[in-house]
């Protein structure tokens, strides 16, 4: 059994990964070490160039995931894939500094901390190069961060160890989506994890391109809104909610333009309500569940299975809606849990028969 597992989350990663590997080995010499490459399908032959070095390194393994994408998906599939006692996770793109990894480590057995993490921000560490728009962008989601994590200066890092004695404590109440396990992790202790850090100076991307996306963002938000609320609802809830924040929005512009345009009162509502649910079914498709798209004759499919749903769910709203105001529920909060309720109809029926029911469970 390694003392040491290096989880490797990849996409798009072809050139960098031969690379790490061989800075991996000089890096490591006389540990007992594993390298984990978690390689998202992305038809770039990242998992045919980690086969080929494993063939010649038996240190060197790969999961290869198809049909699903995310880098916090990624590291706890990894993670939960060895047996060592200890964990680390790094990115491939060749920016985290693999020579602090023994260092990272001993601090981990000799201090006892159950995270030990590489911070830019500290005293001793550096972005580097980056663009001076990204530090700005990390530190405020640092700062956002505050939250849910105190006592770390980078708890937007991707470069740590971890006990896998901690990672079993909190696996189970993780978000597991977007791009910030650390901060998943220490999250989801709440408060009960012992931390460290150690500075390193972060290298400029040279190969491969960056994966910080709106899709990102608006992961790193639904995540810190899970753990605040206390994990009540699975995480995709909040994503599947912002999308429908940008349906009604959607409605109420093409009500305007239809009622404008001199058209029926009830023609431009059913015109707007039917524009609305298309564009809410075609965001979800993209961001609440990108990690499992729907494409071609399966999204066709989806797209009616999902007016279907949300027809149902209009009923409800309206019928629900009504009944509460009848029994002198004021209409505003008539009003408000029709719509709550009419949420969750949609969401976890979509999640069952839209999506095939990945969407219910918490990843």
């Amino acid at each position: 059994m390694p003392e040491l597992s290096v989880v490797v989350p990849a996409y798009r990663e072809r050139e960098n990964i031969p690379l790490l590997l061989d800075a991996l080995e000089q890096a490591l010499v006389g540990l007992d070490w594993e390298a984990i490459v978690v390689a998202d399908s992305a038809d770039d032959g990242t998992e045919e160039v980690v086969r080929e070095h494993a063939q010649r390194d038996r240190r060197v393994r790969i999961i290869q995931r198809i049909g699903r994408r995310g880098l916090a998906s990624a590291c706890i599939e990894g993670m939960l894939s060895s047996s060592a006692p200890y964990l680390a996770v790094m990115d491939a793109d060749l920016q985290h500094d693999e020579t602090l990894l023994p260092k990272l480590l001993d601090e981990a057995k000799r201090g006892g901390a159950d995270v030990v993490v590489a911070s830019r921000y500290m005293e001793g560490g550096s972005t580097g190069e980056l663009a001076a728009e990204r530090v700005r962008v990390s530190r405020l989601a640092s700062a956002l961060s505050s939250v849910l994590c105190k006592g770390l200066t980078d708890p937007m890092s991707g470069f740590f160890v971890v006990r896998r004695t901690f990672l079993e404590r909190v696996v189970r109440k993780l978000y597991g989506r977007g791009f910030k396990i650390l901060l998943d992790m220490i999250a989801a202790a709440r408060g009960q994890v012992k931390l460290a850090e150690l500075p390193y100076r972060m290298r400029s991307r040279e190969r491969g391109e960056s994966k910080l996306g709106v899709r990102v963002i608006a992961e790193f938000f639904m995540l810190i809104l899970y753990h605040l609320t206390g994990r009540l609802l699975p995480a995709r809830f909040f994503l599947f909610g912002l999308v429908g924040v940008t349906g009604v929005v959607v409605q109420l512009g093409v009500l305007s333009l239809a009622f404008g345009a001199s058209a029926q009162f009830l023609y431009s509502q059913i015109v707007a309500t039917w524009v609305a649910m298309t564009s809410n079914f075609f965001l979800n498709n993209i961001f609440t569940y990108g990690d499992q798209r729907l494409r071609g004759a399966r999204m066709w499919r989806g797209l009616i299975s999902f007016y279907m749903a949300c027809g149902i769910g209009a009923f409800i709203n309206i019928a629900l809606a009504e009944w509460l105001f009848i029994k002198t529920v004021p209409y505003w909060a008539a009003g408000l849990t029709g719509a709550l309720v009419a949420s969750l109809w949609n969401f976890f029926t979509t999640a069952s028969f839209t999506w095939g029911g990945s969407g219910a469970r918490k990843r």
